[in-house]
């Protein structure tokens, strides 16, 4: 077997299976490390027909669609999806906010630990900020009347 039949079996994988871009490149790997490092022969030039990368597009909301989903939540939730909205945070960004993440003098949150481990300041947006103050105290009266039981 040689340069053909790797071809041959690449195109195989392509057309008949239908396989992603990405398990037909490691086949080729695979074959190229068989024919390198074990049998101790060179292959190169191999032009097999490729397997097509698959196109993913971004599903994204219109803003009358947001506001709509916003509008059917409700409470706590609502609030929520109201802050990953606003200030572009993924949901476990948002749910791990602390009140200490929040700079309500600046219009900013810090973001720890987001996507690859790094941290970042967003803005706050003004239409949530009352909102959130609000839901802040409520939560700590409610800390304080556990407390004192």
């Amino acid at each position: 077997m040689g340069r053909v039949e790797i071809e041959a079996f690449l195109t195989h994988l392509a057309v008949q299976e239908q396989v992603a871009a990405s398990t037909q490149n490691q086949a080729l790997d695979a074959l190229l490390f068989l024919y390198r490092e074990v049998l101790n022969l060179e292959v190169s030039d191999v032009n097999a027909i490729r397997a097509k990368r698959t196109q993913y597009l971004p599903t994204v909301l219109t803003q009358a669609e947001a506001r709509q989903v916003i509008q059917n939540i409700c409470g706590v939730q609502q609030l929520v999806v109201k802050l990953l909205y606003g200030c572009g945070l993924r949901l476990c960004e948002g749910l791990r906010l602390r009140v200490k993440d929040v700079d309500f003098a600046q219009h900013q949150i810090l973001v720890r630990d987001g996507k690859g481990s790094k941290s970042r300041i967003t803005m706050l947006p003004t239409s949530v900020t009352d909102e959130l103050r609000d839901h802040l105290v409520r939560v700590k009266r409610q800390h304080q009347h556990i407390s004192r039981t």
